[in-house]
């Protein structure tokens, strides 16, 4: 069967066979960027196929980023396609206006690296790193592994990585394949989203509130197959949602009645925040733990450390070794430092975010709007047209990241980073949210 769209031919029988015939539209250019699909039940019609049928292969695309549905208006291709990272579906920041989508820290909040890294170049000239030394610098694992067991990380080996993501991507290849299924948060942190499927995952999207993954969508998840599960302790990008200990408790149940999931825990917020973290290791034979210094000392440093059972770690360490071989000792050194000498005060860090996302909070709520934030530094603000918004805020001044960045399955929404903006300027950003969301009654407001 096939139906025709403009010159391209949507064909298929099965859900499968009509993803991948849009799939393939779509990254031979037939069908555009923005495209809008036919309607289920047209397509179905047309394929003479069951509407859930359509309904499953449209579901398929938007798991791996072909397609988005944007409400009355239908399903429709991305602007971007899956090829390009979610990271690029940001509009350009207009001249003169503030940039709290990028979601980068404050730099007044990172340290100086003079230092640190005059220390690591000292130690370079005495003894250069050559190939065969160790590829983790003693005293970094040292100390990662004491700040893992003061925070009840089961014991096991450290590793480093290149960043965050460098460190999913190692413990996913190293037990998943091609096809298999991943459940990630929903919304959830770009950089998952585009990986699950650039390594031919299937994701399974996982709804979140402020305390984390929802128990219910994580249980559904497991018993459909998911063969592994990606949760973000704290600092959920972009909602800030942090896992307490109720919804730990929960969390590490389900995952105990399925020993052989693998637990992939990112706490980016190590650092810079003030939630304490409880972890959910542990729970199953597979497992690993990472923490990331871009948040806390600066994401040009490119180091996170990662601790996990013992077949995980030995299986990322030596795909590691085949291809960049180790992150560099000199980079680890030089965090080694900064860690040593406490360049940074976690609690100063966490309550200068804190202030800010708060106080945003506080504002947004007062004028009726719906938002989340319980750590970090994000603002998560449901809308009802993320275009619309982004783009009202935009000729406001302000420059705020498009929710679809981070979304699988769950509505609309925008998300604003507190960094780059004092607490003084919140009821003027307020007052601007509001006003994007809904105009009529922003003007009424006070």
């Amino acid at each position: 069967m096939l139906f025709v769209l403009g010159e391209y031919r949507i064909t298929g029988r099965r859900a499968a066979e009509i993803a991948d015939s849009v799939e393939r539209g779509v990254g031979s250019g037939a069908l555009p960027p923005g495209h809008t699909l036919p309607a289920l039940r047209d397509l179905a019609g047309r394929l003479g196929v069951n509407p859930n049928t359509v309904a499953a292969a449209y579901r398929t695309l938007r798991e791996r980023g072909i397609v988005e549905t944007a409400g009355r208006r239908g399903t429709r291709v991305r602007s971007r396609p899956a090829s390009a990272p979610r990271q690029a579906m940001r509009s350009d920041v207009p001249h003169g206006a503030r940039d709290l989508a990028n979601g980068n820290p404050d730099p007044a909040l990172l340290p100086p690296l003079d230092a640190a890294l005059a220390e690591a170049a000292a130690h370079y000239a005495r003894r250069p790193t050559l190939y065969g030394d160790p590829a983790v610098d003693e005293e970094l694992a040292t100390q990662a592994r004491s700040a893992f067991d003061a925070d009840g990380v089961p014991g096991g080996p450290v590793a480093v990585t290149s960043g965050s993501l460098d460190a999913v991507e190692r413990v996913l290849a190293a037990h998943l394949r091609p096809g298999d299924a991943v459940a990630v948060e929903d919304p959830g942190w770009a950089g998952i989203l585009d990986l699950a499927p650039a390594l031919g995952l299937r994701m399974v999207p996982v709804r979140v509130d402020d305390e984390g993954p929802v128990p219910g969508d994580v249980e559904q998840a497991l018993v459909r197959g998911a063969r592994a599960l990606a949760v973000t302790s704290r600092a959920q990008n972009p909602t800030g949602a942090a896992v307490g200990p109720a919804r730990a408790r929960a969390l590490r149940g389900l995952l105990a009645a399925h020993p052989d999931t693998l637990l992939i825990e990112d706490d980016h917020g190590h650092g810079i925040v003030d939630a304490p973290f409880h972890t959910l290791a542990g729970t199953t034979a597979r497992w690993a733990v990472l923490r990331s210094s871009a948040k806390s000392h600066g994401p040009d440093l490119r180091v996170a450390v990662v601790t996990g059972d013992a077949l995980t770690l030995d299986r990322l360490r030596g795909r590691q070794a085949l291809g960049p071989g180790w992150v560099s000792l000199l980079l680890q050194r030089a965090v080694a430092h900064l860690w040593r000498e406490h360049a940074v005060d976690p609690r100063t860090v966490a309550g200068s975010y804190g202030r800010r996302r708060t106080g945003l909070l506080a504002e947004l709520t007062r004028r009726g709007v719906t938002c989340h934030g319980k750590s970090g530094m994000n603002v998560w603000v449901p809308v009802p047209d993320e275009t619309a918004a982004v783009a009202a805020l935009q000729r406001a001044g302000w420059a705020v990241a498009p929710g679809a960045r981070f979304r699988v399955a769950t509505p609309p929404a925008i998300r604003v980073t507190v960094s780059g903006i004092d607490v003084g300027e919140l009821p003027t950003l307020a007052d601007a949210v509001a006003t994007a969301l809904r105009p009529a009654e922003a003007r009424r407001f006070g």
